[in-house]
């Protein structure tokens, strides 16, 4: 499994956790507010959990560019340590 898949799966786990979406749901174009109704509230705590998980930053500039599930994972992807994976 790529780095990328592994970042989808766990993200994905997060959002079910978080906003409530049944997991079939949630594909790499689904929209955060538009097809999970997210508020920006929800997306803080969305974007604080992967912060804590993946250790890494959202930028306030970065988050407000995220509106799919596929921002999230790219962002991830690149900003992630490779140790994350060991």
């Amino acid at each position: 499994m790529d780095k990328k898949q592994k970042v989808f799966d766990k993200i994905k786990e997060m959002i079910v956790e978080e906003l409530g979406v049944k997991a079939e749901k949630i594909t790499m174009d689904a929209g955060l507010s538009e097809d999970f109704g997210a508020d920006s509230l929800d997306a803080l705590e969305l974007f604080n959990q992967i912060e804590s998980e993946f250790l890494v930053t959202i930028s306030d500039e970065a988050a407000t560019d995220m509106n799919d599930v596929s921002d999230l994972v790219e962002y991830v992807t690149k900003h992630v340590s490779d140790k994350y994976f060991e």
